[in-house]
């Protein structure tokens, strides 16, 4: 069974930055796409990024185009999110999700096969 952890949060000052990292173990299933979401408090789990592994392709919420970055590495490290001039509604906690299926733009969380357990970011002075 596919796992995913994902690494790099903690707590930073408004203005900061971040790079976030997920990684796989288990059984690889084929892999399309790969998302990150964030669920802030008192509010629904929210798209951030989704990158396609057939060409690179990327997609981002428009409240953090410009800002951040995902990327990918290879199967292991599947997906990184640099996230950069964050700012205090960035707080939430972050997740990485798998797709079979090929996602290059928006998508809703039940489109993904695979989870992480989250790592929380906090943005504040």
């Amino acid at each position: 069974q596919v796992q995913l952890l994902e690494s790099g949060g903690g707590t930073v000052q408004p203005g900061g930055s971040l790079r976030l990292s997920c990684a796989a173990s288990g059984k690889n299933f084929l892999w399309h796409a790969l998302g990150w979401f964030r669920l802030a408090p008192g509010k629904e789990r929210a798209f951030v990024a989704v990158i396609a592994f057939n060409d690179g392709s990327t997609y981002y919420a428009d409240s953090v185009k410009g800002r951040f970055i995902i990327s990918r590495d290879n199967d292991k490290n599947p997906a990184f999110l640099e996230m950069n001039h964050l700012k205090p509604e960035a707080t939430a906690v972050y997740y990485c999700a798998a797709a079979e299926s090929l996602i290059a733009n928006y998508a809703p969380p039940d489109e993904y096969d695979a989870w992480g357990q989250g790592t929380q970011v906090t943005v504040s002075s």
